[in-house]
C-alpha cells in the first residue's frame, strides 16, 4: 500500500481535497435551501439534478477525453465546478440551483473519470486493487471531513460556498502539475440492458431500485435532518454516520459474501436495513435513535452496491464482465435519478418521516424480489472468493464512474481466470456453471 500511495499520492490527495468540498456542498444545499424557503419537493428536484448530470456526464466525457486528452478535460471541469460551487448563493432560485447540480454532476462525473483513468493507468497487475481501495478510502474520509466544515460555519453567507470552491481548485493542481504522464484512454465496451436483465434479472432490478435508495439517502440527508430540527453541528454527524457505517461494515459483509449464496445476504442486508430505517420513522424523536439508524442503513445499504455488481458477475461469461459495467452504472444512475423526488413528494406528504419510508420501502422491494428470484433460479455460489474486487468499485453508489466500474471487473476476470479455465476444460463456461 506504501508503494501504491508513493506512486499516486497527488492524484489521491487531489481527491481528497475534492471530496472535502463535494461532501460539503452536498450537505451544505440542504441546509442553504431550507434558509432560502425552497420547498421540500424543491429540494428533491436539485438533489435528481445532480444524478441527471452525473449520467450524462459519464456518458460524454470519455468522448471529450477521446476529442482533446486528459489534462484538458481535467482542467476545464475543474473550472466549471469551482465556478458553480460558488455560484449557489448568489443565484438564489431554486431552478438556478438545479441547473448548477446539473452543471456539478456533469462535470464531477468526467472528473471521476478522468481521474479513474489515470489512476489504472498508472497502476500494475499487482497493485490495481491496492490502489482502487486507497481511492476508496481518500473518497470516504473526504466525505466525512466535509461535515466537520459545515458544523463550523454559518450556512447563510458565503464562506461555506467559498471554501468548497477554494478546495476543488486546490485539488486539481496536485494531479497537473504531477509527472506521471497522461494515460492512453479506451472507452467502456456496451453491453446491451436487455443483455444484462437476461443474464441476471435481480442484479439488474437491484441496480435500479438501490439507485434510488441511494440518491435519497445521499441527495435528502441534510433536507431531512433540517426538516426535524437538528443544529448544523448534528446534521453533520447524521450524515458522517452514513459514510462510518460503511466504512465499517464493508469488509464483513464483503467477506460472508464470498462463503454463502450472494442473494440470501443481499435479501439479508436489504431486508434489515429496511427494518432499521423504520425505527428512524417510529424514533426520530431521539437524536442518538437516528445517528445509529444512519449508521446502520448506511452500513448495510452501501455495500449491497458492490454486491449486486458481483452477484451479476456470477451470471456472465469472462469476456462480458467489462462490458456490462456501462449498463450497471446506466441502471444505478437511472434509479438516482428517481429516488430525491419520491423522497421529496413523501416528505411533502406526510413529514419528514417520510424519507426513511421511502427508503424502507426501497430497501423492502430489494428483498422481496430477491426472495422470488430465489424461487426461479439455482444458486450461483460455488465458493469463490471473487467480491474483493468488485469491491474496490464502491467509491460511493451513484458516484463511481464506469472506469472504476470496469476495473473492478476486470480484477474479478483475473480473481476468476484459473476457475474459468478448469470449467472450460470441463466442458462448461462460467454461465453455464452457474445454472444462467
Amino acid at each position: 500500500m506504501i508503494n501504491v500511495i508513493r506512486a499516486s499520492w497527488a492524484l489521491l490527495l487531489g481527491m481528497f481535497l475534492l471530496q472535502i468540498g463535494n461532501g460539503l456542498q452536498g450537505s451544505l444545499m440542504g441546509v442553504r435551501g431550507a434558509i432560502e424557503g425552497f420547498s421540500t419537493f424543491e429540494l428533491s428536484l436539485i438533489a435528481s439534478a445532480y444524478f441527471l448530470g452525473f449520467l450524462g456526464g459519464s456518458r460524454f466525457a470519455p468522448v471529450f477525453i477521446a476529442k482533446v486528452g486528459h489534462v484538458r478535460v481535467f482542467a476545464a471541469l475543474g473550472s466549471l465546478i469551482s465556478a458553480t460551487l460558488i455560484s449557489y448563493p448568489v443565484l438564489t432560485d431554486p431552478y438556478a440551483w438545479m441547473a448548477l447540480r446539473v452543471i456539478l454532476g456533469f462535470s464531477l462525473s468526467g472528473v471521476y473519470v478522468t481521474a479513474e483513468s489515470w489512476l489504472n493507468d498508472a497502476s500494475t497487475n499487482q497493485t490495481r486493487g491496492q490502489s482502487l481501495s486507497a481511492y476508496v478510502l481518500v473518497q470516504m474520509f473526504g466525505l466525512v471531513a466535509g461535515q466537520g466544515i459545515l458544523s463550523a460555519g454559518d450556512p447563510s453567507g458565503y464562506l461555506l460556498f467559498i471554501i468548497p470552491s477554494i478546495l476543488v481548485s486546490v485539488s486539481f493542481a496536485p494531479i497537473l502539475l504531477s509527472v506521471q504522464p497522461a494515460p492512453a484512454f479506451d472507452a467502456t465496451r456496451p453491453m446491451s440492458l436487455l443483455q444484462l436483465y437476461r443474464a441476471s434479472p435481480f442484479g439488474v432490478v437491484g441496480m435500479l431500485v438501490m439507485g434510488a435508495v441511494f440518491a435519497m439517502q445521499f441527495g435528502m440527508a441534510s433536507v431531512y435532518a433540517t426538516e426535524v430540527g437538528l443544529s448544523l453541528g448534528q446534521i453533520s454527524l447524521f450524515i458522517s454516520a452514513i459514510f462510518l457505517g460503511a466504512i465499517v461494515l464493508q469488509y464483513p459483509i464483503g467477506w460472508l459474501s464470498d462463503r454463502m449464496d450472494r442473494r440470501v445476504l443481499i435479501v439479508g442486508c436489504a431486508g434489515l436495513a429496511g427494518l432499521v430505517g423504520m425505527a428512524g420513522f417510529a424514533f426520530a424523536q431521539a437524536y442518538w435513535v437516528l445517528l445509529t439508524v444512519s449508521a446502520v442503513v448506511g452500513g448495510l445499504s452501501q455495500p449491497l452496491y458492490a454486491l449486486l455488481i458481483a452477484y451479476t458477475n456470477d451470471y456472465l461469461s469472462v469476456e462480458e464482465m467489462p462490458a456490462a459495467s456501462g449498463g450497471l452504472i446506466f441502471l444505478n444512475g437511472l434509479g438516482a435519478i428517481a429516488g430525491p423526488p419520491l423522497a421529496g413528494l413523501a416528505m411533502s406528504s406526510m413529514g419528514p418521516g417520510g424519507y426513511w419510508l421511502m427508503m424502507a420501502l426501497g430497501l423492502f422491494l430489494t428483498a422481496l424480489y430477491g426472495l422470488w428470484r430465489m424461487t426461479r433460479r439455482p444458486s450461483a455460489y460455488a465458493g469463490e472468493e471473487n467480491y474483493e474486487a468488485v469491491s474496490y468499485a464502491n467509491i460511493l453508489p451513484g458516484a463511481a464512474s464506469p472506469v472504476a466500474v470496469e476495473t473492478a471487473q476486470e480484477l474479478y476476470v483475473e480473481a476468476t481466470g484459473e476457475l474459468a479455465e478448469a470449467n472450460e476444460d470441463s466442458g462448461q463456461g462460467v454461465a453455464g456453471r452457474t445454472g444462467g
